[in-house]
């Protein structure tokens, strides 16, 4: 019999061994020697619009994901939904007892070509900074190589296209170099998270049978700031409220009925100022029951190393809300966000006119401990204490405009929950193992990310426990113009994943 001496990459399934240890070195020259090929497929499928919104959009993508999946050697097949289909790509370990998801989304934010320093947001330009500004590279200067500071600009770089090709280019890597995952893979693909992945809920319900795993990896978002390799073990979920008070029938003269005319502005000003103290905090009763922070938690977001000081000035802010001690520990509180006030006319339209409609836009953001039904009903109940009555359609009735002083519109949407996998688990024991095989260091370990994301369903419905590996540098200006991902960030990640895929599950 042959014997092996210990590799930590092992290669399960098949008879191959490996008589030596692979080491954070060998991983760094793996990907410098993939990088020159995995810019050209980054580059040629950013290429690709992707815009959910957009039919023939859709299409192009799932058929370039088809392919790139395809010619490494992943099944694949669509699971249809009332929008987009998911795609679940699968790649089987002989003898292999379990499987892994991957959950990454092929769809990017629509984009106002006028709003970009460049031709087209998918016409992919490779830039370095110079002095304040950013200059393009030429094709000489990276035919001599690419330096880890530069960037490429283009619509998804960072969301979520960078992270897909990461992936593959992990995969060519371990074919490359004989090596295997010792689980099976499979592989989701969302073409609608950037429209909410409305049909997604529905979809893992359907399709359960098929997505069975034992653990769930999302490959989506940025590193912590300080751009340092990070685990993100949580996030929140998300519920949204529109809130409308009716004043006059119509806009009315303020000198004629000011005085006179209640102001709606005035009153939806108070009822959402009323739900808050002076600090920030929210004063509605039961807002934040469930949370108790203990001292082995706190412990936990302490070791996050967040610089206040510079947080608050990247903010343009002196204090903060008097809900957490720090930003982690904010992040651990549902949040009740006023998102939007419109009512009336302002700058060079405004008119001196009592308004006859105001509307405040909320979102709040929701933790583990907090249901969002829950939420809604305490903003909800909050609102009829302060005297609100609350109408049956979108506009009062002449009965109920005579018969209540205060008429409000309430309408809320409750898109999904929030997730957490410990921190300390096996997930995380394993996951932190590869991620300080392939730097030589721990990675920054988030207890929960302040966004949210649509996988929720996974979690609750399958009963996987998830864990985000974030791989893009937090400044990549994403959903907005100019969006690019750092070449070291993507060099890193197809680092992380190739290290990831090939630490075995235990």
């Amino acid at each position: 019999m042959k014997k092996c001496i210990f590799s930590m990459f092992v290669l399960f399934g098949t008879s191959t061994c490996f008589a030596q240890k692979v080491s954070s070195d060998q991983i760094t020259t793996w990907t410098r020697e993939k990088l020159p090929k995995a810019i050209q497929e980054l580059d040629a499928t950013l290429s690709i619009p992707n815009n959910a919104l957009v039919p023939e959009n859709v299409k192009q993508t799932l058929e370039w994901t088809h392919h790139a999946f395809e010619k490494r050697g992943f099944t694949q097949r669509e699971l249809p939904t009332p929008g987009a289909p998911l795609l679940l790509a699968e790649r089987k370990v002989k003898k292999a007892k379990k499987t892994v998801m991957f959950y990454m989304h092929l769809d990017g934010q629509p984009v106002d070509p006028s709003k970009w320093n460049q031709d087209s947001p998918y016409k992919p330009v490779i830039r370095k900074h110079v002095g304040t500004t950013w200059k393009d590279v030429s094709p000489l200067e990276q035919k001599n190589g690419f330096d880890d500071e530069w960037r490429i600009f283009a619509r998804s770089a960072s969301d979520d296209t960078g992270p897909v090709v990461m992936f593959l280019s992990a995969i060519d890597l371990l074919d490359a170099h004989n090596r295997s995952s010792n689980y099976n893979i499979k592989v989701i693909m969302d073409p609608e998270e950037e429209m909410g992945s409305p049909h997604l809920p529905d979809a893992v319900l359907k399709y359960a049978d098929d997505l069975k795993a034992d653990r769930l990896i999302i490959y989506d978002g940025p590193r912590h700031i300080s751009n340092a390799p990070t685990l993100t073990f949580g996030a929140r979920g998300i519920a949204t409220i529109t809130l409308t008070v009716f004043g006059p029938r119509v806009p009315q003269h303020s000198g004629h009925y000011g005085n006179y005319a209640p102001n709606p502005a005035l009153e939806l000003a108070q009822l959402v100022g009323g739900m808050k103290d002076a600090g920030g905090k929210v004063v509605i009763p039961g807002f934040y029951d469930g949370v108790n922070l203990t001292a082995d938690v706190k412990q936990l977001l302490s070791a996050v190393p967040d610089n206040e000081k510079t947080i608050r000035k990247n903010l343009g802010i002196r204090s903060i809300d008097n809900v957490g001690a720090s930003y982690q520990e904010a992040l651990q509180y549902p949040s009740l966000n006023i998102r939007g006030i419109n009512s009336g006319w302002v700058g060079p339209a405004s008119r001196t006119i009592i308004p006859a409609t105001a509307t405040a836009e909320i979102d709040i953001r929701l933790v583990v401990e907090s249901k969002g039904p829950r939420l809604i009903n305490l903003v909800k109940n909050y609102a009829i204490q302060q005297g609100f009555h609350i109408i049956n359609g979108s506009q009062p009735t002449e009965g109920e405009r005579m018969n209540y002083d205060k008429l409000l519109y309430f309408s809320s949407t409750y898109s999904y929950p929030a997730f957490r996998t410990p921190i300390l688990s096996d997930m995380g024991e394993w996951l932190n193992g590869a991620m300080k095989l392939a730097f030589g260091h721990d990675p920054i370990k988030i207890r929960t990310s302040g966004g949210s994301v649509p996988i929720s369903p996974f979690v609750s419905t399958l009963n996987i426990p998830a864990v985000t590996v974030p791989t893009v540098n937090r400044d990549n200006n994403q959903h907005s113009p100019n969006e690019n991902l750092r070449i070291g960030n993507f060099r890193e990640g197809i680092m992380t994943i190739t290290t990831i895929l090939a630490t075995p599950y235990k």
